[in-house]
């Protein structure tokens, strides 16, 4: 099993986009101890945390995961036959 390292990715896009932990956690909807947890990798991250942070730095969340080295978002599927096209 992969170590859970995508907490040092959460730094990192947070820090090379000069936001503060606290502004995160604000996004959140949680203190900004709260969001240093994550960071810390002392919390397991929440789909739904993974989901807001992936679109408010426009990227994947795979990235944040570090399942992939490339911060471009994938495409949008937008119905069932774009799936067929894969």
């Amino acid at each position: 099993m992969k170590e859970k390292k995508y907490y040092k990715r959460l730094r990192e896009l947070r820090e090379d986009n000069d936001y503060t932990q606290e502004t995160i956690g604000k996004l959140l909807g949680i203190s900004q101890r709260g969001y240093a947890h994550y960071e810390n990798g002392d919390y397991d991250i929440m789909g739904e945390f993974l989901i807001k942070l992936s679109n408010f730095y426009n990227t994947s969340t795979d990235y944040i995961l570090e399942l992939t080295d490339s911060p471009v978002p994938y495409k949008k599927i937008k119905n069932n036959k774009d799936l067929l096209k894969l």
